[in-house]
């Protein structure tokens, strides 16, 4: 009977389905899901993507595969839900095709069928998860916020680290390559420290010194793993009287250093810390022989805010000796073209480099005019990345660790709140539409989360984060503190 019974099951909601869809409208349109799933590249391993139809009491979905393989959806619910084990298993049936989904909605005047659409299945493999930060509005005091892991084959989510186990904000998290192995943690506030951990265990650090602007963020690993670039960067943030903007965040003053792990020593030079120049976000390319970054000609604040725009840079890096190159090169004026560039993300295969465009200023999420451009470094050609771009804001991106999917925040899905798209990246620069993070229920989900995600990262497996004993780390006064010297 157990073996019988799902089979027994499927063929009722199948006479079910068909039962609803003689009745109903033929319509040419395609269906309006929310989220919008309507031609999305996806990667085998990703959760069912459920959805809704707006407007509608009820959804009848057929999902259908190459060969006639179909998961069937009962009429009944206002949601499409998929079953983990079978839409695994149907993905992994049309990995290089597609799928061909049929939606009916019921309305209050009937049923309506619609357009038949395509979801692409990817054959390129997709990351563990994500980890990102969860934060909820607020401009003068530190609300609830935590650093989060994400399982993309499914719905789960784990908390590594949140800020009610002490006094501060938790902000800068970054891993080597994707790799769970090793972290960098920034915390923020009375109990401030940079957390790092690897091989040696978990650490807190005082990463300010005599000879550096503050304390280091904005950090990217070296991919040897022995050096983690960061920024260091006086930030403050003021409110627009502007119908259209609500607040800016922007930096007094930036420069940029190397932290050699091995020697506890951060690293700088002259032409990275410059006086007069702002210089942030750094990122090392896939091969560690050059550090990119954004840099500005400083301006008065607040009155020349609108004039800061900052352009992408390189400067060469030699891992044998830590030594940073003489010759800063500028790879994309900005400024000329009267606007500004932040978060520059190498791909892992070495060949493009994506970054944020906005008007001006270092800090895109607050812009709704920011959008994601992509520069090839064999050809030196730049663009925007208009598959993924939308009419609001879409800023901060990360690569997964074969370089073929990407994932970066949005405000596109409320003018309000950041919320996650992945989008698949062919080997030959082409972009597929990008897709929300999918949850279960997702229309209420979304509608009930007034928090923001924040600084996604891919990973390739569970973090490896004890939080009590973090929790412990920051709450102890005992810091280790980070050396300087001067590159050769």
């Amino acid at each position: 009977m157990k073996r019988i019974l799902p089979v027994l099951t499927a063929a009722l909601i199948l006479a079910a389905c068909s039962a609803g869809a003689r009745d109903a409208v033929r319509s040419d349109e395609l269906p309006p899901l929310y989220p919008d799933y309507v031609g999305v590249t996806i990667p085998v391993g990703i959760a069912p993507l459920d959805f809704t139809v707006r407007g509608a009491d009820a959804v009848d979905v057929t999902l259908s595969a190459t060969g006639g393989s179909a998961v069937l959806r009962s009429r009944s619910g206002k949601c499409a839900r998929f079953p983990a084990r079978r839409w695994a298993a149907l993905l992994s049936k049309a990995a290089g095709s597609s799928l061909s989904v049929t939606v009916s909605a019921r309305f209050g005047d009937g049923w309506k069928e619609y357009k038949p659409f395509p979801l692409y299945v990817s054959e390129d493999a997709i990351d563990y998860g994500l980890t990102y930060r969860l934060i909820e509005p607020g401009y003068e005091i530190y609300s609830h916020m935590g650093i989060y892991e994400r399982e993309l084959s499914s719905y789960r989510q784990r908390e590594l680290l949140v800020n009610t186990r002490f006094d501060g904000c938790v902000n800068c998290h970054s891993f080597n390559h994707n790799s769970p192995e090793a972290m960098s943690l920034h915390i923020r506030g009375p109990h401030g420290a940079t957390i790092l951990t690897g091989e040696e265990g978990m650490k807190a650090y005082n990463t300010k010194t005599d000879s550096t602007l503050g304390f280091c963020v904005y950090p990217y690993w070296h991919p040897d793993g022995r050096y983690i670039a960061y920024s260091t960067n006086s930030t403050r943030q003021g409110f627009h009287v502007q119908q259209d903007k609500l607040i800016e965040v922007f930096d007094l003053d930036s420069d940029l250093q190397v932290y050699d792990i091995q020697d506890n020593k951060v690293i700088s030079a002259p032409q990275i810390k410059r006086k007069g120049i702002w210089e942030s976000f750094p990122a090392f390319s896939p091969d560690g022989k050059t550090l990119y970054f954004t840099s500005a000609v400083q301006v008065e604040i607040p009155g020349g805010l609108p004039q800061s725009r900052y352009n992408l840079m390189k400067v060469g890096f030699d891992p044998a000796t830590g030594t940073i190159g003489k010759d800063v090169e500028m790879l994309v004026d900005a400024a000329a073209a009267g606007c500004s560039i932040s978060f520059p993300r190498p791909s892992y295969d070495g060949r493009y480099l994506m970054y944020t465009v906005c008007d001006y200023g270092t800090f895109p999420i607050w812009h709704h005019e920011a959008d994601l451009w992509l520069l090839d470094l064999e050809t030196g050609e730049t663009r925007p990345v208009d598959e993924a771009n939308s009419d609001d804001t879409d800023s901060f991106h990360n690569w997964s660790s074969n370089s073929r999917w990407f994932v970066f925040s949005s405000r596109r899905d409320d003018g309000l709140f950041t919320r996650l798209y992945i989008a698949h990246f062919g080997a030959d620069g082409s972009v597929g539409k990008p897709f929300m993070l999918p949850q279960r229920d997702p229309e209420n989900y979304y509608q009930d989360l007034f928090r923001s995600y924040n600084v996604p990262e891919f990973v390739t497996g569970p973090v490896k984060f004890d939080r009590i004993r973090a929790q412990k780390i920051i709450n102890s006064p005992e810091r280790v503190q980070f050396g300087f010297r001067w590159s050769d």
